[in-house]
């Protein structure tokens, strides 16, 4: 099979794929871009886009069952899922849309079909519509992204579990929603359907929700779904599973031994794992670490000199966000002749639980093991103007803060719109503000901002 020659190939339509590919062409270089599935990736289709979609529903159905706390009476509310689940669908066909549109103005070729590495620049296509082609370039970016991880519980492939994609599927409510794994998406989901009118139950290995966070956020975060009659389970893990009489039994070992959690369903939510499984990498040389995640040096260059790969596949912050600032480093260095790479950058996230929990920069613990003397602020929202006005006095800010420097190392925000909160301390890190310069500046009274006075007036270490 004679091979058709392009410039630029990248593998997978994902945040960074996308626009990098659109980039290419606009620059004048022949590009394709090759996608099995659908475009936009996890973000726009199964993650991000959708995930927050029903998010803001389950936010309306929270606020109409607290409406009398306001002096607002109402006869009621319920939830028709499928009408959320159609909403959903609306919005990410619109961005499915969009991007398809983008693509091919900015004269990109999308080719629908599976690449795999035939050698080092040569990808085979197999077309989804049938046959397959052979392509070759200089440049091919690897851009396929993760998927859902199934946790290794036995019994698990015996019985009907929902995944973080084919949960927001569902036509009904669970019953009884057993969620395995107390990290964003658990967390996420399990909010979520409590508040469609579902029991949740979520089970986590280890001993507090969210691994990543500083012990006292996590715990904060543990006691607001508590707060909101989530059924949280530290040291708890799942060790076999089954479905007797159409119910779901779930056999889990903790501090008080094993017992059996009967629910309706269960959703596995304990990871992901890269797909690049079936590229068959080693055709083209190109190595991987013990996870299957495509090791890159500082520019995204992989080993083999001409391939990159950007996003979640290379295993580093898996955030929409970070894929997109991929595209940019790439498109610097490879359009633009600059010399860009993802040290140092500052990392920002942000779990939409309700209230949202908005992280930038190093965690406390992780600032201590960097080494750095630090000072800790903290304020609790049940201090903060705003909040009380408002009542959505539930949660804290927190900030990190070099002792020598005043520099702000990290924050978590965890408050009503807490990604919003926490990206107005990124903006100052970026700047290299000193943290004395929120504490002195003037906010709107009464704003969330405002509270910015206060947390840094807070300072305990």
């Amino acid at each position: 099979m004679e091979a058709d020659k392009y410039e630029v190939l990248i593998i997978g339509s994902g945040q960074g794929g996308n626009p990098l590919a659109t980039a290419f062409a606009q620059a004048g270089r022949r590009t394709a871009v090759i996608e099995r599935e659908h475009v936009g990736g996890t973000c726009a289709n199964e993650g991000c886009t959708p995930t927050k979609t029903m998010i803001a529903s389950a936010r309306v159905a929270y606020l109409a069952g607290r409406a009398a706390d306001f002096g607002v009476h109402t006869n009621g509310s319920r939830t028709e899922l499928a009408i959320v689940r159609q909403r959903k669908r609306d919005v990410v066909s619109l961005w499915h849309e969009s991007g398809v549109r983008h693509l091919q103005d900015a004269g990109v070729d999308l080719i629908w079909g599976e690449g795999v590495f035939a050698a080092p620049h040569e990808l085979e296509i197999r077309l989804n519509d049938g046959g397959s082609r052979r392509l070759t370039a200089e440049t091919i970016i690897i851009n396929t992204g993760n998927r859902p991880a199934v946790p290794p519980v036995p019994g698990l492939d015996q019985v009907p579990f929902l995944n973080s994609t084919t949960i927001m599927e569902l036509e009904d409510a669970p019953e009884h929603l057993i969620v395995i794994g107390g990290g964003y998406v658990g967390l996420e989901f399990g909010q979520m359907f409590r508040r469609f009118g579902s029991r949740v139950t979520i089970l986590q290995r280890g001993g507090h929700l969210l691994n990543r966070e500083d012990p006292d956020i996590a715990e904060a975060v543990r006691e607001i779904l508590v707060q909101d009659d989530i059924d949280v389970r530290l040291h708890c893990h799942a060790s076999r599973v089954s479905k007797r009489n159409g119910k779901i039994h779930l056999e889990v070992n903790g501090s008080g031994g094993s017992r059996i959690i009967e629910g309706s369903h269960v959703l596995a939510a304990a990871g992901r794992r890269p797909n690049t499984d079936r590229l068959q990498l080693d055709n083209a040389g190109i190595a991987t670490d013990d996870r299957g995640y495509i090791r890159v040096n500082e520019r995204l260059e992989t080993g083999v000199e001409g391939i990159y790969a950007i996003g979640d596949v290379t295993g580093g912050p898996q955030f929409t966000h970070i894929s997109y600032d991929d595209f940019r480093i790439l498109r610097t260095n490879l359009i633009d002749g600059g010399s860009a790479s993802v040290a140092n950058r500052i990392v920002p996230y942000t779990v939409f639980i309700d209230p949202q929990l908005g992280r930038v920069g190093l965690s406390e613990q992780d600032a201590r093991k960097a080494g750095y003397k630090v000072r800790v602020a903290k304020l609790p929202m049940t201090s903060v103007a705003r909040a009380i006005e408002t009542d959505e006095t539930r949660g804290l800010l927190k900030a990190v803060v070099d002792a020598e420097s005043d520099q702000i190392l990290g924050a978590a925000v965890l408050s009503v719109d807490g990604g919003e909160l926490a990206a107005l301390i990124q903006v100052a890190m970026m700047g290299s503000l000193p943290s004395r310069a929120l504490r002195e500046g003037i906010f709107t009274h009464p704003s969330f901002a405002e509270s910015m006075n206060r947390l840094f007036g807070t300072f305990t270490d």
